[in-house]
């Protein structure tokens, strides 16, 4: 199995199962003075800088620590497209959301995804026809179909983030490791910018309407298999 030992902050929080390779991942959160839906060394709920990990030549401080055996662009496709069918599916849930807003999220989400679903399997169908794209692909969202009004939004929130979060560091590892193509490359710039401004919201609605910080260890999914649990359950 291939290991990606990513170098994001200060503190180790798990090591995650991604289909055909694994990532590490550390969570900045070194500021004890922080609050707030935070995760992942992302920006602060209305933030518009830039953190600092997304800067591509950040890797060339890295040192012995930098990503190895790095996926290859089809590998990257294959993976990325099981990831966003799991994305998608979870997401059609949401239109028993009460929540206005959770209903719109789901359907941006089954929307962009979808698309961006078809956009990949154009790809490789015209430039990798000999990659299997047969993903084993284990998932890391729990089912949603039998819940509803608060506890259908809590659940969604905590995998959802979790799961963004992946999608953006093997977006970010995948240009950290060049493509071949450069429309590649934009379509991993995009997944990494359009999923990380989505955690910032989903982030801050979990605080608002659940007073729940997503931290390590939460709403990982049923199929992470690392010994990781759900965190907060709460009363919903």
């Amino acid at each position: 199995m291939k290991r990606l030992p990513v170098l994001i902050g200060a503190l180790i929080v798990a090591v995650v199962a991604v289909g055909g390779f694994a990532l590490g991942v550390v969570v900045a959160n070194d500021d004890d003075d922080r609050r707030g839906p935070m995760g992942l060394g992302m920006m602060g709920a209305g933030s518009n800088s830039t953190p600092r990990w997304w800067d591509d030549s950040w890797d060339s401080m890295m040192g012995p620590m930098s990503m190895t055996a790095a996926a290859s662009e089809p590998d990257y496709l294959v993976e990325m497209i099981a990831h966003h069918q799991e994305a998608v599916e979870a997401a059609g849930e949401l239109a028993r959301s009460d929540r206005p807003e959770m209903r719109e999220l789901g359907e941006a989400i089954v929307e962009s995804q979808t698309d961006q679903i078809e956009q990949m399997q154009s790809w490789l169908a015209d430039w990798y026809p000999d990659v299997s794209t047969d993903a084993q692909y284990r998932p890391m969202m729990r089912d949603l179909a039998g819940l509803s009004g608060d506890r259908l939004d809590l659940v969604f929130l905590q995998d959802m983030i979790g799961h963004h979060m992946v999608a953006v560091m093997m977006s970010q590892h995948l240009l950290w490791q060049g493509t071949d193509h450069e429309e590649v490359t934009d379509l991993a710039r995009s997944i990494r910018d359009d999923q990380h401004a989505e955690i910032i919201q989903m982030q801050g609605w979990l605080s608002d309407w659940f007073d729940v910080d997503w931290g390590p260890g939460m709403g990982m999914g049923m199929g992470m298999g690392m010994g990781m649990g759900h965190g907060y359950m709460g009363r919903y």
